[in-house]
């Protein structure tokens, strides 16, 4: 008589436990890491626009970021406390951002057979894909409008020249569009995730979340978009 034995798979590794390994605490990260990025596309935005009143109120604003808290504190010491409160806000949305899609992986390893995207928005579900985009892009747009190193009109140039320089480039004014309509469907999706997140949403208030979501993006990349198709078709010279 034949014995038929079955292997079993051993004990699944238990989970991290513990708050800065919970869901919650992850996911609040994320939006508060957002809000402060949102305050600061919204503070830059407005700072783009002045490119519509010439190069020497443009140039002008641009110093003065550099010399804000002078003479108490060394120039450029504001705005480096600006860059690095940035850079820790983004590194912290990326780390919980991938670690919630870990952790999401870990509790369900087989995919489901039939997807359900009824519910979910085009955002919601190329939110990963599009924070990849977005990191390009940064790095891009520093290398192109920050430090002048990508740039036609090179490092020694004024903000305002590399602004035009670099827009006269269709290539590089479609790019930037692209990547900014991506960003417009992070922040909307961002922006209706973190007031759930952060308890400000229920079913009667989620249709008014998704509108006024939507309507921020819009009108924050559509400000951001005015600056480098403006340049192209020469209304900024």
């Amino acid at each position: 008589m034949a014995t038929v034995t079955t292997q079993q798979a051993g004990p699944r590794k238990a989970p991290k436990t513990g708050r800065f390994s919970s869901s919650v605490f992850k996911k609040s990260v994320m939006a508060v890491s957002g809000i402060i990025f949102v305050l600061y596309l919204i503070a830059h935005m407005v700072g783009n626009l002045k490119a519509f009143a010439g190069a020497d109120t443009f140039n002008h604003y641009s110093e003065f970021l550099r010399e804000l808290g002078e003479p108490i504190l060394p120039r450029l010491t504001v705005l480096t406390i600006i860059r690095v409160v940035l850079l820790v806000a983004v590194a912290a949305h990326i780390w919980a951002a991938v670690s919630l899609w870990r952790q999401a992986k870990r509790a369900r390893p087989i995919g489901y057979v039939t997807k359900k995207r009824v519910q979910q928005s085009y955002a919601s579900r190329t939110m990963r894909w599009g924070g990849i985009i977005l990191i390009l892009f940064i790095i891009w747009h520093i290398l192109d409008l920050t430090l002048g190193a990508v740039n036609p009109a090179g490092r020694d140039s004024l903000p305002y020249g590399r602004l035009v320089e670099g827009f006269q480039n269709p290539i590089v004014t479609i790019w930037y569009a692209v990547a900014l309509v991506v960003l417009g469907f992070h922040i909307r999706h961002g922006v209706w995730s973190a007031t759930q997140t952060l308890g400000h949403s229920n079913k009667r208030r989620e249709r008014a979340l998704n509108i006024f979501a939507t309507a921020f993006a819009v009108v924050l990349i559509g400000g951001y978009l005015l600056i480098p198709f403006s340049v192209l078709f020469g209304i900024i010279d």
